[in-house]
């Protein structure tokens, strides 16, 4: 494996290797009978396996995803067009991926369940709505600026009631000073670089509409007037989340716009959301067969796309040698995307303003980044060592709240929890559940975990929504996630992680 030939000088390499062993061959279970047996127990209410048909073997190892055209070199180098997905409006057609605004529970897709399946608890993930790009995945110089007049990010603090001084509502405009000799590199202009866009404010709003109407119109799941004590939201320590949850809050809950409301963040260090914990084995087995890595698999289609990148160090400006441009598709395409998402013109040669990107080479750049994310959080064998320790800890959140609702816990009166987050948080998310087509999670993209009791049994499923629908897993014990028994799903994050997420400390460390 690529991950030894790094290693090969490390004195934990002996304990590394057999962490890696872990996620690529069958073992029954990483924990003794009786932590088993009470993951389980928690997931029915009775400890009967049987009677709710659990799988408490459920295999811990790695499952091919589905061969597509999306992890098709052949077709992303030589194919065209984007596989049907759209790259350049909000709008679309349903059910479809739509990099600038991913589909997302709403009334005109959703599904209900059999009536005999009560809804008792539903958690949300999703990638935060459309932005600028980045400052860094700006060219050196851009041959239009970029405005964002049409909105205001507000910032400030504010006493909590009922001590203290009243507070100004403030908000930042940017500005170039005449006066300052330094030119800012990228695009010019009014924006923030990230920030999210009024497009994407707006979308974020109709995210929360759609997800009101559902939970609450159809399914009369979450109060009529916002509750923290029933309904929570959570960011993470990027500000385009909190400025996502400024709109999607007003979308769910109208009346609460204007007001003061909380949002759950944890410790930049120790944020499980984004995620920013520190985990030197993820970084290590990453930099073994991702990004910048040299592997013959990872190379193979930097070799194949060398002459477009060329074309495209020519055309923007960036300097060839920057090894941040040059070991993947990813600066690019996030800058490609976000001016089509907002209906801005492709690039040109700062030199020759007739020299400009075409829609064929967006296109070709779109097929490698989709490419790039199937191979690192699917295609690779190691995907799901690095999604377990990189996102472990958020894995073992979601399973702890899940066992409060089965269990009873009198102070789990939350029923609804939102988090926002980014593609780096979907990404890792969607490995661990072992997707069967990866894809890089657009705009908005979202994953639902919605809890049920069934009425004559009394045992729990869970049923798994991605972009609306009905999640499909590679994984045989997985499969179409509709209501799989609760000692099954708990039994993998339990196998994976420890309850508690336990194994995920001593597995960021290398351990055995």
């Amino acid at each position: 494996m690529a991950i030894i030939a790094i290693l090969e000088n490390s004195s934990h390499l002996p304990s590394f290797i057999s962490v890696i062993m872990r996620f690529t061959h069958p073992i029954p279970t990483l924990f003794s009978a009786l932590s088993t047996y009470a993951s389980l127990a928690d997931a029915q209410g009775h400890g009967n396996g049987e009677k709710c048909s659990a799988n408490t073997d459920i295999s811990l190892e790695w499952h091919l995803p589905a061969h597509t055209q999306i992890n098709n070199l052949t077709t992303v180098i030589n194919g065209s067009g984007i596989y049907g997905f759209v790259f350049n409006s909000s709008q679309g057609p349903p059910n479809t991926y739509n990099w600038c605004n991913m589909p997302h529970t709403n009334p005109s897709t959703y599904v209900e369940a059999e009536s005999s399946y009560k809804l008792e608890y539903v958690e949300v993930i999703h990638r935060h709505h459309k932005r600028t790009p980045y400052a860094d995945n700006t060219f050196p110089q851009e041959t239009y600026p970029w405005y964002c007049d049409d909105e205001g990010l507000f910032y400030g603090g504010k006493p909590i009631h009922p001590y203290g001084n009243g507070s100004a509502r403030t908000y930042w405009e940017v500005y170039t000073s005449p006066s300052n000799p330094l030119r800012p590199e990228g695009f010019q202009g009014t924006c923030q670089f990230p920030q999210i866009t009024r497009g994407g404010l707006d979308d974020s709003h109709q995210h929360g509409v759609d997800l009101k109407a559902v939970y609450h119109d159809m399914l009369d799941f979450i109060p009529t007037d916002y509750s923290p004590e029933a309904v929570s939201y959570r960011v993470t320590n990027n500000v385009i989340t909190s400025q996502v949850a400024s709109m999607l809050l007003a979308g769910m809950y109208p009346s609460r716009a204007d007001s003061d409301n909380p949002l759950l963040i944890q410790p930049a260090s120790i944020d499980s959301l984004e995620p920013t914990y520190t985990c030197d084995f993820a970084d290590a087995l990453y930099a073994s067969y991702g990004p910048g890595s040299g592997t013959p698999a990872w190379r193979e289609h930097i070799r194949a796309s060398a002459g477009l990148k060329s074309r495209f160090d020519a055309l923007s400006g960036v300097d060839p040698r920057d090894s941040q441009w040059r070991k993947s598709w990813d600066h690019y395409f996030d800058n490609l995307s976000s001016r089509l998402c907002h209906d801005k013109p492709l690039s040109c040669n700062i030199h020759n303003s007739s020299d400009c990107v075409t829609m064929a080479e967006a296109e070709e750049v779109f097929r490698l980044g989709e490419y790039e994310y199937s191979f690192i959080y699917r295609d690779s064998p190691h995907s799901l060592a690095y999604s377990v320790a990189r996102y472990g800890i958020f894995i073992s959140e979601l399973a702890a709240n899940l066992r409060q609702i089965i269990t009873g816990d009198s102070t789990a009166s939350v029923r609804y929890r939102h988090n926002i987050a980014h593609d780096g948080s979907l990404s890792p998310l969607l490995s661990i559940l072992q997707i069967e087509t990866m894809v890089w999670p657009g705009m908005g993209a979202e994953v639902v975990f919605e809890l049920y009791r069934k009425s004559d049994s009394g045992c729990y499923f869970l049923r798994v929504l991605w972009g609306g629908q009905v999640l499909r897993s590679s994984h045989p014990g997985l499969g179409v996630m509709d209501m799989v028994p609760m000692g099954t799903v708990l039994a993998y994050f339990d196998g994976l992680v420890g309850v508690g997420g336990r194994e995920v400390p001593e597995l960021c460390a290398g351990a055995a």
